[in-house]
């Protein structure tokens, strides 16, 4: 299949969704708490005191918006889908097509996003701007450089996902490997804790993972944290990871075809 053709995929995801009011109702109140959760949580860490670590109440209160909503979405849906489509087997559906299935997944992944992006994280940022205030980016070449962390932010997630919703097809089932997956994205990605505020031991090592791409690094860079230098460097090895996790998409789902035809007989 021509790669022209995938942009449909995107459209028919992103237009699916509006069928499904409901749903976005439950997402965008369900970020909502979970955003004004974190917030109380800082705002009471940060109520004895200023400032720590040169990182401010408002730094957070952005950071929250930064790596929660806007850049950590929610893998749930896709992993359970890719699950679903091995046990029931309709993954063969698209095997007899002339396309290629993580091409699809990555298709439909983004129009799903796309919507999320409008629908749910966008009304999320107002009320909290309006609420709390969100900080600018530190400057203008820092919200410059923070545009390819965000792609980044979201391919990353996304390879890391397709990875694990991939082992589907040898453990038959999806349902633990969302929670496995949501478990290591709360600690590595820095998602809930940024990486300034743990045990250096424990943050030097995830600060060379890839997990830390997905929320930590746009959000440090966003607000300022990171030189633009340090932000470059650490913007190249993001790319290096990113062809890293390709490769062993690449390298999973061209065994996990044939694991699917030797269970079929």
């Amino acid at each position: 299949m021509k790669a022209s053709a995938y942009p449909a995929f995107t459209a028919t995801a992103f237009l699916s969704r509006l069928a499904y009011r409901n749903e976005v109702w439950a997402g965008l109140f369900g970020e909502l708490v979970t955003s004004f959760a974190y917030i109380a949580i800082w705002t009471a860490g940060f109520a004895a005191m200023g400032k720590v670590d040169d990182v401010t109440l408002p730094d957070m209160i952005t950071y929250v918006l930064i790596a929660g909503p806007l850049l950590n979405w929610n893998t749930t849906r896709f992993i359970r889908e890719v699950g679903g489509a091995v046990r029931t087997g309709d993954v063969t559906v698209f095997l007899l097509k002339p396309l290629h299935y993580p091409a699809l997944l990555l298709s439909n992944q983004l129009g799903n996003y796309a919507f999320d992006q409008l629908a749910i994280t966008l009304p999320v940022a107002l009320i909290i701007a309006l609420s709390f205030g969100l900080l600018p980016p530190a400057s203008l070449e820092h919200g410059l450089l923070f545009l390819p962390y965000w792609a980044m932010s979201w391919l990353m997630l996304f390879l890391i996902a397709t990875s694990v919703a991939l082992l589907a097809f040898w453990i038959l089932t999806a349902f633990a490997l969302d929670w496995f997956l949501r478990g290591i994205m709360a600690l590595a990605s820095g998602g809930i804790i940024p990486l300034w505020f743990m045990p250096a031991a424990i943050a030097n090592v995830l600060s060379y993972l890839p997990f830390a791409w997905v929320s930590y690094y746009p959000a440090a860079v966003y607000l300022g944290k990171l030189d633009p230098g340090a932000a470059g460097l650490h913007l190249l090895i993001g790319l290096g990871w990113l062809i890293a996790m390709a490769g062993f998409v690449y390298w999973l789902w061209s065994h996990a075809r044939h694991r699917l035809i030797v269970q079929g007989g």
